[in-house]
């Protein structure tokens, strides 16, 4: 016979051994990583037939591949870049034609643009001095040789940029980052001592550095935090068109590591730098010479490009293979409008044909006169983001928020079209299908989303998908065709048929 205290310490081996077991089984399925259940899709719908994020409903995931069809595969367990932001541009232009409608109408636009039931823009830009989308030529100090820059002031901005940004930080629920560009330094820094074309002269590059800090302190003690910086805009200049200042890829990479980034390490501003911000034809000469140099990239968080070098081609190749040399840093769309146009008012059809033309369809070179065809102002865009995403953009920023009906107000008779037209004379505002087609990527692609796996076997669609920190994943689909596709759309074993007609984007929020 068993002691008591023999059965006792055999029924604590035993539960020992039971608890060790399920500390084993708790440790072996906390290393599994679970499938996400997805059960339903929500289609958010935008076409040339009229509809502007139409919410087609909700519809449950069936159980099951469907691979005998059309089909897109999402994996949201293969992940890529975070996302950043999509959004727009704050310019000077756009306060003034703000400026001059009713307040409800100013404050209705806004909303438009900030509010998360709205279009949710979380990735900002802004000039710093004027560009060519400002009134004027301006700079915050117009004191020749103050190197030291006591005379530096934002006040020009006062009555304008600052209220509107402020105005758009105020929108209920708005949240979003700010990037800052310079088109010039002050004409005395450079070595013609005029706003358009030019370089900065060395020995102002000091000055220079100092400028973007003061800057990024004034702003801040205004209430708007700057994000990031680019070091320029478009540093290959514009023909001498408007505000511009010329570097070579060399220049820049010895501004960042000897004066703008050793001033932001002094001032301890924790503010990204970005290089480039010009056309993506040019993307890899520009990132292989300034990330190569490691003294120049170690303050380097990414890159920023432009659209204009073509309509039709979003240099897919050349972003991987800036990706693939330096995978440790962003590549991020600065800027992008349908350019060299006049903004078409209360004609939704216009933005879905193929009637506007940019800069390249009569100035190009022959050779690059396939990069400019006629294109419809909506695949445009949608083209850009997907396939951009596709190809590493971690952000994509649109330019002016709000131009009048001219395509301006600006300076350089640099006529161009925004998302939102607006009459001033009449109060009137003009929501286009750009408005529409921005909206399905911003409000529904949030920042810290992944892009993740997807293959499909449609050559006539255009599709991307991210994983949204909340855990749905959005597909976005673009049908560029005249005629309706059906296809499937699977995630972890499950389904749901879809069909997209002729000429639409959609959204599908996969919960």
């Amino acid at each position: 016979m068993k002691s008591k205290n023999q059965k006792n310490f055999r029924n604590v081996l035993l539960n020992a051994g039971a608890f060790l077991s399920l500390v084993i089984l708790l440790i072996a399925s906390c290393g599994e990583e679970k499938p996400e259940v997805f059960s339903q899709a929500q289609i958010i719908q935008s076409s040339a037939s009229g509809d502007l994020l139409k919410n087609l409903g909700k519809s449950q995931l069936q159980a099951g591949n469907r691979y005998n069809t059309s089909f897109i595969k999402i994996d949201p367990g293969l992940k890529f870049q975070e996302i950043v932001g999509i959004g727009g541009s704050f310019t000077e232009a756009t306060a003034s034609v703000l400026g001059k409608l009713s307040a409800g109408k100013r404050t209705e636009v806004l909303q438009a643009y900030f509010s998360p039931e709205k279009a949710g823009y979380s990735l900002t830009r802004t000039h710093i001095n004027s560009c060519d989308f400002s009134l004027s030529n301006y700079a915050y100090t117009t004191v020749e040789n103050d190197t030291f820059l006591e005379s530096f002031s934002v006040s020009e901005d006062e009555d304008d940029l600052i209220p509107l940004i402020k105005d758009a930080m105020a929108v209920e629920g708005a949240e979003f980052k700010l990037v800052a560009s310079p088109w010039t330094a002050p004409p005395w820094m450079k070595d013609n001592n005029a706003w358009n074309d030019g370089y900065l002269k060395t020995e102002f590059y000091p000055t220079w550095a100092l400028y973007f800090s003061k800057y990024i302190h004034a702003y801040k003690a205004k209430g708007i935090p700057v994000w990031a910086v680019t070091v320029e805009n478009e540093p290959m200049g514009n023909g001498g068109q408007w505000e511009s200042m010329i570097y070579t890829p060399e220049q820049m990479a010895t501004f960042i590591k000897y004066n703008l980034g050793p001033q932001f390490e002094h001032d301890e501003l924790d503010t990204k730098i970005m290089i480039f911000d010009q056309n993506r034809d040019h993307l890899e000469e520009w990132a292989t010479s300034i990330l190569n140099d490691p003294e120049a990239a170690g303050f380097v968080w990414g890159t920023a490009v432009h659209w204009y070098s073509s309509t039709y081609d979003w240099y897919p190749e050349v972003l991987n293979k800036v990706h693939q040399m330096h995978p440790d840093k962003a590549l991020l769309h600065s800027e992008g409008c349908i350019d060299a146009e006049i903004p078409v008012w209360q004609d939704d059809a216009w933005y879905w044909k193929k009637e506007a033309t940019d800069w390249g369809y009569d100035w190009a070179p022959e050779k690059d006169k396939h990069l400019h065809p006629k294109y419809a102002p909506v695949f445009r865009y949608a083209r850009d983001i997907i396939g951009g995403l596709n190809s590493w953009l971690c952000g994509w920023i649109d330019w002016n928020l709000v131009l009048d009906d001219k395509g301006g107000p600006n300076h350089a008779n640099n006529w161009c079209i925004a998302p939102v037209i607006a009459r001033p004379e009449s109060n009137e505002v003009y929501y286009t299908p750009l408005y529409y087609t921005l909206s399905h990527f911003s409000k529904y692609i949030r920042p810290g989303a992944y892009r993740i796996g997807l293959e499909t076997d449609i050559d006539k669609l255009m599709a991307t998908a991210v994983l949204n920190k909340d855990n749905s994943i959005v597909l976005e689909v673009l049908n560029q065709e005249n005629e309706q596709i059906k296809f499937f759309v699977e995630v972890n074993e499950k389904s749901i048929e879809c069909t997209i007609p002729g000429s639409a984007l959609q959204t599908i929020i996969i919960h």
